[in-house]
């Protein structure tokens, strides 16, 4: 139904639907569209605090903030951080910058101040902007880099407020290239060296934006809690721009909680909630569930890592409504393939959406494949990034010459053109729907002055999906497990530390120096 042969030699998948039309707009203008008919509907709340946001204070905020940044020289070409929890701030700034023609640059806030380094000198950002509580990490983290003024959003002793930074407004959005302008900078973990920036453009979000409103059945008037970090782009897509662009609102959460997650559903009477598989697990079984009315709720979409069949169905079961997988990466803007409402498949991460090809490729000989073949996941589309910062080889060895993403998982296609992801061909470890890099983490021990060698890999687990575990050689005097959490403790974000420390007299290595991860998963 969805396969058709180009020539002799390849077979791809695409969704049955019409492509939809590719607009002119920049990210912002597409956010402005869903909120001029409606200047008076509330589309951000605080979820904590209570605060909101009209849709004409949203616009209002957005262009003030963006004529004072273009005044202080921090407008088009510029490339500015925001180091934020979930709030409407958040959503104000990132539409500022965009709106005064800048890039925009989004950290992880558990990051450290190691991390929050390396990605301000590989952007080269030359303005930050943080909320109050990460404000010590971050004047650290600043040091030795292009960074020129820092900004917290409220207010902190001995710091620029941002109000300080409103100014005349913008009326019109800076003029850029749709098409290569690089509007967002988030970083993703590759399988080898440090977090590499991915350059996204207006167009890749647009048209992303709208894909997810055809292929999700998006409707006008959906509100949802926003707990997914909008700095990543699942939360930065899925939520932020898709709800205030197409008639929808948000309520933002700094912070999962799944008490206030499940009182904002319910009091909000939210149609869909946006998840990752722990959420998923806690849904189908935490005795909270009961306590409240979530009778509104006709799918929950979860994404960022596969979820197996069993506890698809179970959160299926207990709700009563549809459970639709999702698939994506940051370098696809991010969204790919969803589960339509109309037609869920248990344990699948749904159908292309509309102007995205697919097709499954033996990884060692390049060859395609027919549907129920299991082979690499190949993606190509609007959506595809421009191609990773300051790294053509990374980009060459990601994206083919004619535009072919590989996206590094182990995938089938069956008949009907839904995709399941069965296996990782990239040495990604995905924990609770986080990337983590083995390589930065055997970069980091091995600069341990008593580890020798150092491997990490991913131990399945039924909540956070895989837990770094390490394998570690010590040097003389010898190390405690604890020792080496601890190491990591002081270096990386929370999500990236080791559940366990393994001691070996020697990594397992091909004759090339690789390692052998697939020994080291058999010694589990």
């Amino acid at each position: 139904m969805l396969s058709d042969l180009l020539g002799s030699w390849m077979n791809y998948y695409q969704n049955s639907r019409a492509d939809i039309l590719l607009t002119d707009q920049c990210i912002t203008e597409r956010v402005f569209a869903g909120l001029e008919n409606r200047p008076d509907e509330i589309v951000l709340t605080d979820g904590v605090t209570g605060r909101q946001f009209t849709a004409k204070a949203f616009m209002d905020a957005v262009k003030s903030l963006a004529g004072g940044l273009s005044a202080q020289g921090y407008g088009k070409d510029s490339t500015v951080a925001l180091i934020a929890a979930n709030s409407p701030e958040f959503c104000i700034v990132f539409h500022a910058i965009a709106w005064a023609g800048g890039t925009i640059t989004t950290f992880n806030p558990t990051y450290t101040a190691t991390e929050i380094n390396h990605q301000l000198n590989d952007s080269g950002a030359e303005f930050l902007i943080t909320d109050p509580m990460f404000l010590e990490t971050v004047r650290e983290g600043m040091i030795g880099t292009k960074v020129r003024d820092l900004a917290v959003i409220g207010q902190a002793d001995g710091a620029q407020s941002l109000d300080e930074f409103y100014g005349d407004p913008i009326t019109e959005q800076v003029p850029v290239d749709l098409d290569n302008h690089s509007v967002v900078l988030p970083y993703s973990s590759g399988t080898t060296g440090l977090p590499k920036g991915v350059r996204l453009s207006h167009q890749n979000l647009v048209v992303n934006v709208d894909q997810l409103v055809v292929g999700g059945d998006f409707r006008a008037g959906e509100v949802t809690a926003g707990f997914l970090p909008l700095f990543h782009i699942y939360g930065m897509t899925g939520l932020m721009n898709l709800h205030l662009a197409e008639g929808g609102a948000l309520v933002t959460m700094p912070r999962f909680d799944l008490e206030l997650f499940l009182k904002i559903s319910q009091d909000y009477k939210a149609r869909r909630m946006w998840i990752v598989p722990p959420v998923a697990l806690a849904l189908a079984k935490h005795p909270m569930i009961d306590n409240f009315d979530l009778s509104s709720m006709d799918q929950i979409v979860c994404g960022a890592a596969p979820m197996g069949e069993e506890l698809s169905d179970a959160v299926t079961v207990r709700l009563g409504c549809a459970m639709c997988q999702a698939y994506g990466m940051t370098e696809l803007s991010p969204a790919t393939h969803i589960t339509p409402l109309s037609a869920p498949r248990s344990g699948s991460s749904g159908l292309a959406l509309p102007n995205t090809q697919c097709r499954i490729v033996e990884a060692e000989t390049g060859k395609d494949l027919p549907a129920g073949e299991r082979g690499e996941l190949w993606i190509k589309g609007p959506q595809v990034m421009m191609g990773y910062l300051n790294n053509e080889k990374a980009t060459s060895e990601m994206i083919t010459p004619d535009g072919w993403l590989k996206t590094g998982d182990i995938a089938i296609i069956d008949e009907d053109g839904y995709m399941f992801v069965v296996d990782r061909l990239k040495e990604l470890i995905k924990y609770k729907g986080f990337q983590i890099a083995p390589a930065e983490l055997e970069a980091m021990l091995v600069s341990h002055n008593q580890i020798t060698d150092a491997a990490v890999i991913g131990q399945p687990d039924p909540e956070a999906g895989e837990l770094p575990i390490a394998f570690v050689v010590a040097a003389d005097p010898a190390l405690k497990e604890d020792e080496v959490k601890a190491f990591i403790f002081e270096k990386l974000a929370n999500y990236k530390q080791l559940h366990k420390v393994s001691f070996v007299d020697s990594i397992p290595k091909s004759a090339s120096g690789k390692i052998l991860r697939r020994v080291l998963r058999d010694q589990l």
